[in-house]
């Protein structure tokens, strides 16, 4: 069975870019319904739940299970990964990761038409989803939206970060204005 991750940081340490309130219902609610809706359906299938994380999604269409099922897994399984890698993905202190940054140059000309290009993925996702960094099967970045809970895993691709732009990430502090969420966000985004 999968537990809640626990967070490195507490729930006010992302302030004032992401406040506390959101974080804690963001994790403790949303985060943990994820997680017992994702092991509910597990339980009928123990093999599959002894498998690693990642190893489901990378899986998923190719499971002998019933339709239903995979579709609550990709549901609640992808919120669960989802979730646990965008709160990796900040820190209230930056741990810039060089070596990224500069695959972010050779692969996007700068950090700054890879921020500009990102943002505008995540400002324009229409409805809930996620914009995401990864490296595709040639282990090349791309930059990419998916819808709901989908995961990159399901398409071979293998995440580097995310950012959540269902409204329950952002609505308490940014109401409908999801691009200063977006804006804000880059500040506690560790990486860079």
């Amino acid at each position: 069975m999968f537990e809640l991750p626990k967070l490195d940081y507490p729930y006010d340490a992302l302030e004032p870019h992401i406040d506390a309130h959101t974080m804690e219902i963001h994790h403790l609610k949303h985060h943990q319904g994820y997680t017992d809706k994702f092991n509910a359906v597990l339980e009928k299938y123990p093999i599959i739940g002894s498998m690693p994380l990642e190893n489901i999604f990378q899986k998923l269409n190719d499971l002998e299970i019933a339709e239903p099922d995979r579709q609550a897994i990709r549901n609640n399984g992808g919120g669960y990964i989802n979730h646990k890698i965008f709160w990796q993905s900040m820190a209230p202190e930056k741990q810039i990761d060089h070596e990224l940054i500069k695959e972010i140059e050779t692969s996007f000309g700068s950090v700054e038409n890879f921020k500009q290009q990102f943002s505008d993925i995540a400002k324009n996702q229409f409805g809930s989803g996620w914009a995401w960094l990864v490296r595709d099967q040639n282990n090349a970045l791309k930059i990419y939206s998916l819808l709901n809970q989908d995961s990159p895993y399901t398409l071979g691709h293998t995440p580097i970060f995310n950012l959540d732009v269902w409204e329950h990430a952002y609505y308490l502090k940014y109401q409908n204005k999801r691009p200063d969420y977006v804006e804000a966000w880059w500040n506690v985004l560790k990486f860079l």
